[in-house]
């Protein structure tokens, strides 16, 4: 998987989409519903740090493969949905071959 631009992107858009799946759904809520706000400090900034090295793999695998603006737009836009990551890595399945 680590062998190819898009295995590399689809590794880190995994690894980005999880990490604000988590804050999301299990650090805002202890922020919020058990007045733990120590959750959010930790997980957004493990969570930025990840988004940031997602856009370097992002525009590492739209230079190397030429990509037109279709491809990175999805996949910018798919880094703020919930859930977003993990649709635009089916379609980024059938090119990793």
């Amino acid at each position: 998987m680590l062998q190819t631009p898009i295995g590399r992107l689809r590794l880190m858009g995994f690894i980005e989409g999880m990490s604000l799946l988590i804050l999301l759904f299990i650090a805002m809520p202890l922020k919020y519903w058990a007045d733990y706000p120590m959750a959010v400090t930790i997980v957004g900034s493990l969570h930025g740090g990840l988004f940031i090295l997602y856009l370097f793999v992002l525009l590492y695998a739209t230079f190397v493969l030429r990509w037109s603006v279709k491809w990175p737009a999805a996949g910018l836009v798919a880094a703020f949905v919930p859930f977003g990551n993990f649709l635009y890595d089916r379609g980024l399945k059938k090119y990793d071959q």
